[in-house]
């Protein structure tokens, strides 16, 4: 089943965020968690998945395919975070289909935030046809926020330098934090 947003969250700001895996994804997430505190929207988590996306072993069933998008989710912030944030509304959103088409898909009006990581081409990759950051500027009724792994890196090695804590968005999520199980999960 794929997840969805209630009916509750419509006319509500939302920050979009789309998760590959990628370290790009990662950097996005870090910025959208920052923003979706700042302005007290509801963060949606997006991971498009396909019947394309097997391995090795070849097809896999849909439901398995389906549900690895999901883990993707849950590992982007267990890895960021150590889990889910306790101080914001999150709603992931799995989405059968293409990364771009899933992403514009989960803006509900022009209040909303899409953030999207670059990958390794950064500001070029905005430009290359069929990118994902292509197709959401083409397509969004929201401003599309761009970021490139590097902030992350930068915003990481800061820390290494300076024995700072690790860069959890805001503030907030520090080590030790319950965590939550993310709201209107279907």
């Amino acid at each position: 089943m794929t997840g969805t947003t209630s009916g509750s969250t419509k006319g509500t700001t939302r920050v979009i965020v789309g998760l590959s895996g990628s370290l790009g994804s990662l950097a996005a997430l870090y910025r959208a968690v920052a923003e979706a505190a700042r302005r007290e929207a509801v963060l949606v988590p997006v991971a498009a998945w396909s019947a394309s996306d097997g391995d090795r072993r070849g097809p896999r069933p849909l439901s398995e395919l389906e549900h690895a998008a999901r883990r993707r989710i849950d590992t982007a912030f267990e890895q960021a975070f150590g889990g889910y944030p306790a101080d914001l509304v999150v709603h992931p959103l799995t989405v059968r289909g293409g990364a771009g088409p899933a992403l514009v898909s989960a803006v509900t009006g022009p209040d909303d935030r899409l953030v999207i990581g670059t990958g390794r081409h950064g500001r070029l990759g905005r430009l290359l046809p069929g990118s994902v950051v292509g197709h959401c500027h083409a397509h969004a009724t929201c401003p599309v926020v761009p970021v490139s792994p590097s902030e992350l890196l930068e915003r990481l090695e800061f820390s290494a330098r300076s024995g700072a804590p690790l860069p959890f968005a805001v503030g907030h999520h520090g080590a030790g934090h319950a965590r939550p199980r993310p709201v209107g999960v279907r």
